[in-house]
């Protein structure tokens, strides 16, 4: 039994304990602490077409996801000041429905900024080595990071990385812009791997906190898990996407699947898999990046000019369940996953990402043993484009609390507008 008051938990006890307080059963459900996703694209405020606050926190909620930190682009401006944190930051007023934090942009010419931005409560901050795909989010060059790690270092703040090295070799695009199979071949393993050997070297000249977002190439598990061994301050997330489908499987054409880095091969992802379950992969983030449907040029199914991102904030539960179990992992590993190692990197391990003691009392109520299949009127994001459209699914989320909180009980939203900004300081 979990015991909470005043949004907290005050105790864990064994079942039957007697309590003079109000009890839920929630049967033979699993009981989760609340999801936690660092790695959300919201894009309010500028491109609230593509997403918002509203849009994507009460997504989460459905999802079971009760803390998520929303990247410093695609929105505009792009969160590369304080002033423009400030805007975001309003933005959130009266659509807010989960707690959520910041993370603070790299870009060429702001280390100026990252004092300010610090002082402002962002949790970290982010980088791309290349397009970010908007051309007011330019990539971070060596020397960039050079001058910004030494001031990480010293906060103790992670530096995330979108690690892919590209280069400007674009005879790709003389082929079939609909083939899959070309668009992998366009950004090479090798890209990923240069990248983060890179950010290996940085990490451990600096001993900067440095974190690999959404890994891909599984050539690069090994580097990584000889960091580790040494004890650089090295984490690595990789996304459900890459855990869940195999490039194998992806017809031409079907642009719901662009994403950078791209989804590559099942013998690659199995590798993933393997690292993921031994610990060399701290955790699962989605990198939810939605567009509207006409960026994605699902009508032409263009790779060439399609927008590279899946938006999956909503289903990242079931889907990575749905995966996991096939390969004997359990609902601890799910929890360690998805909730208590995202709440190290951002932070919160004091507060957030555990059922225990003194803890916010977040959870998510799981059917463990329900499956669904994924319907395009089930989605709750802006836009219900997803490669997750049609998919059988295993794990309902049948109540989400926040804070103690009763806040959706599938189907509908009860609370709304009780998410907080969470902040280091």
């Amino acid at each position: 039994m979990v015991l909470v008051e005043n949004g907290r938990i005050v105790d864990v006890v064994p079942t039957g304990t007697a309590v003079n307080c109000p009890v839920l059963d929630v049967q033979d459900r699993a009981l989760l602490p609340g999801l936690i996703d660092p790695h959300v694209h919201i894009n309010e405020p500028g491109r609230t077409e593509w997403e918002g606050f509203n849009t994507a926190t009460r997504a989460a909620l459905a999802g079971g996801v009760t803390t998520l930190v929303d990247m410093p682009l695609n929105s505009a401006p792009v969160t590369t000041s304080v002033a423009n944190l400030e805007q975001k930051l309003a933005a959130t007023k009266g659509q807010l429905h989960t707690d959520c934090g910041f993370w603070g942009g790299i870009v060429p010419g702001n280390a100026g900024a990252v004092e300010g931005l610090i002082a402002r409560g962002v949790l970290g901050f982010k980088a791309f080595l290349t397009h970010s795909g908007i051309d007011d989010f330019p990539n971070a060059t060596e020397q960039d990071l050079r001058q910004v790690m030494p001031i990480l270092a010293r906060h103790g703040l992670p530096l995330l990385v979108h690690c892919e090295l590209t280069t400007d070799d674009n005879t790709w695009k003389l082929g079939n812009k609909r083939s899959y199979q070309n668009y992998l071949a366009s950004r090479p393993k090798a890209w990923e791997d240069e990248a983060v050997a890179l950010m290996i070297q940085l990490c451990e000249e600096y001993n900067c906190p440095t974190h690999i977002v959404h890994l891909s190439s599984a050539n690069s598990i090994a580097p990584i898990a000889a960091a580790k061994a040494i004890g650089l301050p090295l984490t690595v997330e990789t996304g459900q996407h890459y855990l869940f489908f195999n490039a194998e499987d992806i017809r031409d054409g079907q642009t719901q699947f662009k994403c950078a880095p791209p989804i590559r091969e099942k013998a690659n992802n199995d590798q993933l898999w393997e690292a993921l379950q031994t610990g060399i992969i701290d955790f699962v983030a989605t990198d939810h990046s939605p567009a509207p449907p006409d960026l994605k040029q699902l009508e032409s199914g263009d790779f060439t000019t399609a927008w590279g991102g899946i938006a999956s904030l909503q289903l990242a539960l079931p889907v990575l369940w749905t995966a996991a179990q096939k390969r004997g992992a359990t609902l601890p590993d799910l929890a360690r996953w998805l909730s208590k190692n995202p709440a190290k990197l951002i932070g919160q391990a004091h507060r957030k990402g555990r059922i225990a003691k003194g803890y916010d009392a977040d959870f998510v109520v799981l059917d463990v043993e329900q499956s669904f299949q994924v319907t395009a009127d089930m989605i709750h994001h802006k836009h219900n484009v997803s490669p997750y459209i049609g998919q059988q699914l295993r794990g309902v989320v049948e109540q989400t609390f926040l804070k103690g909180q009763l806040v959706y009980h599938r189907p509908t939203f009860l609370q709304l507008n009780q998410g907080e900004i969470i902040t280091r300081i």
